[in-house]
């Protein structure tokens, strides 16, 4: 029944601040999680992978490969995997890319939704434990083979620093130390910045850092794109900070490739770790 302003009843009953719970009481069937499929449908649907994130001394930075594979073939290879969450987090994509893009935009208007309605933002640990939930309500899908594992990171205001999280199918929600990856390519990916890492990095050599990642992940795993340099298509790299969201433009992503491909011209395997 609509009320006299013409809207649904239900748009005008006071609830939580949650626009996710919201959407489930009044149209469930577009929650992400509530999607049916049947089996193999894994197989039908584009995957991305990967993503990876390193915190330095002002911040944190996150980029993600363009590739999208749908089994062995390539589905798309200029997909965007890597998101503002909002002012000062990011998102970034794994698994089964469609409904990991919709996920993601319907975790921004999650967070948009709760900051009109409380009047100040949620915390940097609540924007990482609504995602889990989110991340739980698509189990059903999940146990078809249509999981979806984002990474999540950003500025943490309470704090004054760069955090980053990883997740489970289940929801699990995990706080990483100085560096994550996740996604097919996320072992070798991790295994780079291993020898990569430092403390005190600045946010340019963070973002060459995880640059250089995922041109290890891309060697090693085929669902991984490395750099496009005929067609120009290079990894999104974001970095959050104190001063919020900022995008590495292609210009500088391009030579920071250049400058990565001479370097793998003297060595292939890529830049030597210094032992002490």
């Amino acid at each position: 029944m609509a009320s006299d302003s013409g809207l649904p009843a239900a748009f005008l009953e006071a609830g939580s601040a949650s626009f996710s719970e919201f959407l489930g009481r009044i149209r469930p069937e577009l929650l992400p999680g509530n999607r049916v499929s049947g089996t193999g449908a894994e197989q039908l649907a584009p995957h991305g992978t990967t993503i990876v994130a390193a915190t330095y001394e002002g911040g944190v930075v996150m980029a993600g490969d363009r590739r999208a594979t749908m089994g062995n073939m390539i589905a798309q290879r200029d997909i965007q995997k890597v998101y503002p969450a909002d002012e000062f987090s990011l998102v970034g994509i794994a698994g089964a890319a469609g409904i990991a893009v919709e996920m993601v935009r319907l975790f921004q208007v999650e967070l948009e939704h709760y900051e009109k309605l409380e009047g100040s933002p949620l915390s940097l640990d609540g924007k990482a434990n609504r995602l889990a939930a989110m991340i739980r309500q698509n189990l059903p899908l999940a146990m078809q083979g249509l999981a979806v594992l984002p990474l999540f990171a950003g500025w943490d205001t309470a704090t004054g620093q760069g955090r980053i999280f990883s997740y489970d199918a289940t929801g699990g929600r995990y706080e990483e130390t100085a560096f994550h990856s996740v996604g097919s390519g996320s072992v070798f990916a991790r295994g780079s910045l291993k020898k990569l890492y430092r403390p005190d990095l600045s946010a340019e050599e963070a973002a060459m850092a995880v640059v250089q990642a995922l041109y290890d992940a891309a060697d090693d795993d085929s669902a991984t794109g490395g750099p496009d340099m005929t067609r120009k298509i290079f990894p999104v790299v974001m970095e959050a900070s104190a001063d919020g969201i900022d995008q590495f433009d292609q210009d500088e992503i391009a030579a920071m490739m250049d400058q990565l491909i001479a370097g793998r011209h003297e060595r292939p395997d890529g830049p030597g770790a210094p032992l002490r």
